[in-house]
């Protein structure tokens, strides 16, 4: 019989909580998809590092998994409270008829079941059906062969799945007995004419913080957002506390003032029922404070991980190319002579002190020297300009030697990168630079022209800036600074560090994969002989990097959507159960508004104005948060690349339409029909 009252409740009831629904089918999906990675990526045609990539991101998604599965219990928790509010007068004619709290829990503990079994059976299949799609991302984020790929379901992440959800359907479980074992009849009964008590602020306390707290923000802009090179770890930290503590000012002076201001406004306040609306407004907003300053952060931090994470991932691959033209690169300090083991002078020669060849599989390759005067620091470098810049960039070392390289063996490099030579003139340099942040400060110090001294020569800039170029394969912008100067400058001087740059025979026997082996083997057992002159031995080759590129593309992109999504399934959740629970104490109030002759369509757009205030107030914060701290994330970003940022920006906001837009748009439908009852 309880079984049969329990069926009946939530057929009855789908309508009214479509929200619980969606939420419990959301969380299950985006729990299964993003925990099935490995066994839906298993049929695709990688190989071995980017299958230890994948492996290295499931471990990452697996860890995150149980900050989401907190989370998501927290959700589940608080949409179950809603349930129990909303059916508080169900309880009372059940107790009236005679039927115990036992009777009730049992009652309470079929539904709970039946709705688990129901949210878990409709995610699973639509996580199945999105971890396909998830299948086809990862396979174009590793460019990979889906030839051989074919339906998959992952019964490891659906047992994930199962457990960790059935621990929160417990937790519910036990909750709600406790609830019904401290109901009282009387309370279930009056429970709909109930109103929360409103504390009326000071006007002028509430004007007074508000306008503190919008300083204290402006302050921590301008420190995170314009003057971020001066930040260190523990003024970051103050501007990130103090920020939060505004935020939440700025929402509790609101609260206090709103309805005070609109009330001034006597033709806007008393038009139509715009009296009612507001003063509903206002009583959401003063008993939401916390939970808006929260929904307010969570978003923030969605957009900007959204978006950064894919910045990154989107820009590191589109430098690919363009920063690593050629297949290998290898770089180590140079020994003299005079050092007690025996002098390295170049790579090549390396290579032939511990019985090797470097030119093997190698089709064409070149070999240049770097050199730093211990005169020419950064410091040095910047002139009358020094202490102005470290005002701005105190952190920087400026006592660091300055890199530099002889023209001709720059345009040999340039040769193999199949990129344009550069002409010098005599006393003249120029400076090779991608990393935004010093481009910026070299750019400042040559338009006035200013002259430096390599080996005692003075030279003057052939160029008012920086031009843009490298000598190391890399995925991202870390040249901070290269002086290319005429040879005979560094004539007779010992030169700093070797390079060897080469591309591998296109028609070998041999395979990339098999040639790189070869090279890493030979670097081992050089390194392992621990002589003098193998200090500072690098190699890096274009495999690798782009392996190692699309890996921490791969694990900010799938982290950034994980994470982004949880976020704004709890901020919507959050936000349509107080919208709901406030609709279902408000009934009784829509009554009245009707029997006195209100058109149905004037109480649809005052709902209408109240559930938009409460999900756009945090929001409209969130993005203003959000463009300082995406200024802020650029000053990171610059290292990567920032050229896809605005699109990343694009996709967040996508993303965030959809999910907490979809939230908005179900819970006015739901209101609507709650105070239609």
């Amino acid at each position: 019989m309880l079984f049969k009252i329990s069926l009946r409740n939530i057929k009855r009831s789908i309508k009214d909580y479509a929200i619980y629904f969606f939420t419990l089918i959301i969380g299950v999906s985006i729990f299964y998809v993003f925990n099935a990675i490995s066994t839906q990526t298993a049929m695709l045609q990688l190989d071995a590092s980017e299958y230890d990539i994948i492996k290295m991101l499931q471990g990452t998604l697996s860890v995150t998994s149980i900050f989401v599965a907190v989370i998501l219990a927290l959700l589940i928790v608080y949409a179950s409270r809603f349930l129990m509010k909303r059916r508080h007068k169900e309880f009372a004619i059940y107790q009236t008829l005679g039927m115990g709290k036992g009777q009730i829990s049992l009652m309470l503990f079929f539904e709970t079941v039946v709705i688990g079994v129901a949210s878990l059976a409709v995610g699973l299949f639509l996580g199945t059906g999105l971890s396909q799609i998830m299948s086809a991302v990862v396979a174009d984020l590793f460019e990979a062969d889906m030839t051989a790929y074919k339906f998959m379901f992952s019964a490891d992440s659906a047992r994930k799945t199962v457990f960790y959800f059935a621990l929160m359907y417990l937790a519910v479980i036990v909750l709600n007995n406790l609830a019904i074992t401290k109901m009282k009849l009387i309370d279930l009964i009056q429970s709909g004419k109930r109103t929360e008590h409103v504390t009326n602020r000071n006007v002028f306390l509430c004007l007074i913080t508000f306008v503190a707290a919008v300083i204290a923000l402006a302050y921590a802009y301008r420190q995170v957002g314009w003057e971020y090179t001066t930040l260190d770890e523990k003024s970051l930290v103050f501007c990130i506390v103090l920020g939060a503590a505004s935020t939440f000012l700025i929402f509790w002076s609101v609260s206090g003032v709103v309805l005070r201001v609109i009330m001034l406004m006597k033709r806007t306040y008393y038009r139509s029922i715009n009296a009612f609306t507001f003063r509903q407004i206002s009583s959401v907003i003063n008993t939401m404070v916390f939970s808006m300053t929260i929904i307010c952060l969570m978003i923030f931090i969605t957009i900007c991980t959204i978006a950064s994470s894919f910045a990154i991932r989107n820009s590191m691959n589109a430098n690919i190319n363009k920063l690593c033209p050629a297949d290998i690169e290898v770089c180590c300090n140079v020994q003299s002579d005079e050092s007690e083991q025996s002098g390295c002078d170049s790579i090549r020669h390396l290579y032939e002190l511990s019985g090797y060849s470097i030119d093997d599989h190698i089709e064409k390759s070149v070999e240049f020297y770097t050199y730093m005067d211990s005169d020419l620091t950064i410091a040095k470098s910047m002139g009358p300009f020094l202490e102005e810049i470290k005002e701005s960039l105190p952190h920087l070392a400026y006592e660091t030697p300055e890199v530099v390289m002889t023209v001709s063996d720059y345009n040999r490099v340039m040769d193999l990168f199949g990129k344009d030579e550069i002409k010098l003139n005599q006393g003249e340099y120029i400076v090779m630079c991608n990393f935004k942040t010093m481009k910026d400060v070299r750019d400042y110090v040559m338009k006035s022209g200013t002259t430096i001294s390599v080996y005692g020569n003075e030279l003057k800039p052939m160029y008012k800036e920086c031009q843009d170029g490298f000598i190391e394969l890399s995925a991202s912008n870390i040249n901070t600074g290269i002086y290319i100067v005429p040879d005979d400058v560094v004539e007779n001087q010992e030169p700093k560090r070797s390079y060897f740059i080469g591309d591998y025979e296109e028609n070998s026997d041999f395979s990339i994969d098999e040639i790189e082996k070869m090279q890493i083997d030979r670097m081992e057992k050089m390194e392992a002989n621990s002589l003098n002159y193998t200090s500072g031995l690098v190699m890096d080759t274009r495999k690798e990097i782009l392996g190692n590129a699309i890996g921490l593309g791969a694990i900010l992109a799938f982290l950034g959507l994980y994470i982004g999504f949880v976020f704004l399934v709890s901020c919507g959740a959050i936000l349509s159960l107080k919208c709901l629970s406030e609709s279902v104490d408000g009934q009784e109030r829509y009554k009245v508004l009707r029997k006195i002759g209100v058109d149905e369509r004037v109480i649809s757009k005052s709902l209408l104005i109240q559930t938009g205030v409460c999900f756009f107030a945090p929001l409209s914060l969130a993005i203003i948060h959000s463009i300082v701290g995406m200024r802020f994330a650029r000053f990171f970003l610059e290292t990567f690349g920032t050229e896809a940022v605005m699109q990343s920006i694009g996709l967040s906001t996508v993303i965030l339409l959809v999910i907490y837009g979809g939230y908005f748009v179900i819970t006015y439908c739901s209101s609507k029909n709650i105070i239609s009852e």
